[in-house]
């Protein structure tokens, strides 16, 4: 490896700065997922830095998941699993009590104005032009799940053109692959309400009967905000498990 001076805020502490350092090339691509990171020792040279300094840097990107060890054979950029955490609160069986992945139908996909609430989740404008989509989840043909994305421009301009039959039930994968962006964290909140006439009428309820809300902001490796989502689902469906010690 070729010396290299370590960059940022000359104020802040050296480990920080290399994380920062490490977390950017993720962002930027130059690192991709799986890939490996050279040694403690390897960085410490490269920098010019203590081992000590180097460890502390590392141990911040294992913490964050942005980094993972695997025992005996080093230090990897770790792959993000997020498009399957919406089953952590949704399980749908098939009648031989077998989980079923739900499949997935676009019913819009096209450039609206972000309202404010996105425009904020977002970090864009309010108005500025983004990509808007409904995306309905069913199971044996039946509605369970019905999504309103929203994706800044013009990080994500190609996935307008990608043709619908290329983009599957996994969104993130597509992503990366058609438009260069890796999700790396989210963040979600969950909440209740009626279903109301619209989102009734999609799910095939009652407006009156409950859906759970679950709104999510997914983020790349250098924290900014590539998604925002608000999927509704029949209360009925929900699960929650949580372990409190």
């Amino acid at each position: 490896m070729q010396g290299s001076v370590l960059s940022g805020d000359d104020r802040l502490p050296k480990y920080m700065r290399l994380a920062d350092s490490i977390r950017t090339e993720i962002a930027l691509g130059k690192r991709r997922p799986g890939d490996q990171i050279a040694s403690e020792a390897e960085l410490a040279m490269h920098y010019d830095l203590a081992p000590g300094t180097v460890r502390q840097a590392i141990a911040i990107l294992v913490d964050e998941r942005i980094l993972e060890r695997q025992h005996g054979k080093g230090t990897f950029v770790r792959h993000p699993r997020f498009d399957s955490s919406m089953f952590r609160f949704f399980r749908f069986l098939g009648a031989d009590g077998l989980d079923l992945e739900p499949e997935s139908r676009i019913l819009r996909r096209l450039l609206l104005p972000a309202p404010e609430h996105v425009a904020q989740a977002l970090s864009i404008d309010v108005g500025a032009d983004a990509i808007f989509m409904n995306r309905l989840r069913l199971v044996d043909s039946k509605p369970v799940l019905v999504e309103e994305i929203w994706l800044p421009l013009p990080r994500f301009s190609a996935f307008l053109e990608i043709e619908e039959r290329e983009i599957g039930p996994l969104l993130y994968p597509v992503y990366d692959r058609e438009c260069g962006q890796i999700v790396a964290r989210a963040e979600e909140y969950l909440t209740a309400e009626a279903a109301g006439v619209e989102f009734s009428s999609i799910l095939q309820i009652e407006p009156s009967e409950p859906v759970i809300v679950i709104d999510r902001i997914a983020y790349a490796y250098d924290d900014v905000a590539l998604e925002w989502r608000r999927s509704r689902g029949l209360a009925k469906e929900f699960n929650y498990h949580a372990s409190i010690r």
